[in-house]
């Protein structure tokens, strides 16, 4: 039964493979901007050692706290996995606060399902347990955005009670209760 957890490294073979599967579909090129490709290419080349890997999980971890540095634009965030056993199934991102660069594009909560799990509710399972987390870190509504062309996560999105505020750019926003 796919569960929410913190990221761990137990799970470092299947998250190879799906890291795999992300590049096979072109995410971590140069030109990625998005949190997984930004990640993949700077990490990815590390993360077939098992002892950087578990620095890296070190260090999604810590980014939780208020004194690690959040990334340029952007605010203390708390990473979770959905996992089934010791299968990595994908990430998600729970940010603290949302500063301009998150209004307008970024959103509370992003997220990734590897491509060979896509299809199968796991995202809106991942973030129907998420809701929950983002309201104990006093979250309420979450802002969450998606690409204009991205139906697919629009209906993840819609399916949790996402309301569509606008369209900025090539993104849409929604706000999302996250009450239990």
């Amino acid at each position: 039964m796919p569960e929410l957890i913190n990221p761990d490294p137990r799970v470092h073979r299947s998250f190879l493979v799906a890291v795999a599967e992300f590049k096979a579909e072109g995410r971590g090129q140069a030109d990625d901007r998005t949190m997984l490709g930004e990640e993949i290419h700077r990490f990815g080349r590390l993360w077939p050692d098992p002892v950087a890997f578990a620095r890296y999980v070190a260090r999604q971890r810590a980014m939780a706290f208020e004194k690690t540095p959040p990334r340029e634009g952007f605010a203390p965030v708390t990473n979770m996995w959905l996992v089934d056993g010791d299968e990595f199934l994908g990430r998600i991102a729970i940010r603290h606060s949302l500063t301009p660069i998150l209004l307008e594009a970024g959103g509370h909560i992003g997220y990734d399902i590897r491509p060979s799990a896509r299809r199968k509710g796991y995202a809106t399972q991942m973030l129907r347990a998420a809701l929950p987390v983002s309201f104990g870190l006093g979250i309420d509504p979450a802002l969450i955005t998606c690409d204009v062309d991205n139906i697919a996560s629009r209906r993840v999105i819609e399916r949790n009670g996402g309301v569509l505020e606008d369209q900025r750019k090539e993104k849409l926003r929604f706000w999302v209760p996250t009450t239990p």
